[in-house]
């Protein structure tokens, strides 16, 4: 672990000697945190690791002697089980010129060899480079090995190519696993099938079916927690509005959601809020879904072919 964690610092980071360093953990997420801690010295940083009670869910508020340690540090790594990326004390940090890494839900598997040991500088290199070919695209064909034919219009949007991993700025922010690419259909032109074989607002058994017409999802067969969150947000919640595809070789289709939809031949597609992606759906809901092995052409010519990258 502690290779992959010393890796982030190296590369995500670019950790400098005699920077401050602070590693938020729980006590879920403790060895980890030792992890970072162990790295941080081997590259002549001053390391901190600060335990918290585990939150509530997502986007819970870290305890005040937290936020207070995270304005005066130089660099923070937010290696705690529920997300913190979406709380004041983050932004507070930022503001205050910390960089910030998000790790939510990392596990020791992951750091040691999935999606987060990968070289963050290399994957800028890739999800740039892809991004440069699909400017000003029109149209996409998503199909998958398990049954997805599904094309929808991007025409007018930009993608978003911000999802890197480099971190080395004074007051930058990041979220590990990052290496995908992302965009906000156009809405109500979608048209076809998909099958999502991985995630479909919580992790699959067995493929969910979704027939979509005239950019909303028609029929689900399957997800029935998804279905009701999609019913409860009314037509728009089941609106496709987000598209992204994963370019990080080392992440894993069978990790956590998290590291699984930026892994190379995986996609993932989310219904219902999109303004955050540049889109006009603002409905309070939004359910996301994962398939492997995908083949994504944008206006005819093939990007990612079987999962493999093309180019």
């Amino acid at each position: 672990m502690e290779d992959g964690a010393r890796l982030i610092l190296r590369t995500s980071a670019a950790l400098r000697e005699k920077e401050k360093v602070l590693v938020l953990v729980d006590r879920e997420t403790k060895t980890v945190g030792d992890a970072f801690l162990a790295a941080a010295r081997s590259l002549g940083a001053d390391p901190v690791v600060l335990t918290i009670m585990p939150r509530d869910k997502d986007g819970d508020e870290p305890p005040e002697i937290a936020t207070t340690a995270m304005e005066s540090a130089d660099l923070i790594v937010l290696a705690t089980r529920k997300s913190l990326t979406h709380t004041h004390a983050r932004r507070q940090a930022n503001r205050a010129g910390a960089r910030v890494i998000s790790i939510p839900g990392i596990t020791e598997d992951m750091l040691a060899s999935g999606g987060l040991a990968a070289d963050w500088s290399e994957i800028h290199e890739v999800v740039r480079r892809v991004a440069r070919r699909l400017r000003a695209a029109r149209q996409v064909h998503l199909a998958s090995s398990s049954g997805t034919d599904l094309t929808f219009s991007v025409d007018g949007r930009e993608w978003i190519a911000e999802d890197t991993g480099l971190c080395s700025r004074r007051g930058a922010f990041t979220t590990l696993p990052a290496g995908e690419l992302i965009i906000a259909p156009v809405e109500a032109s979608a048209e076809g099938r998909l099958v999502a074989d991985v995630y479909f607002d919580e992790p699959l058994i067995e493929p969910v079916t979704a027939t979509l017409r005239e950019g909303h999802a028609t029929k689900i067969v399957g997800a029935s927690k998804a279905v009701h969150a999609m019913n409860a947000g009314g037509r728009d919640a089941r609106t496709l509005g987000r598209f992204g595809f994963g370019l990080n070789a080392r992440a894993r289709a069978s990790g956590p959601h998290v590291e699984a939809e930026k892994a190379l031949g995986c996609a993932s597609l989310g219904f219902g809020d999109n303004v955050a992606f540049g889109g006009r759906i603002a409905c309070g809901v939004r359910v996301e879904c994962i398939l492997s092995e995908v083949t994504v052409e944008v206006d005819g010519k093939a990007v990612v072919e079987k999962g493999h990258l093309v180019g």
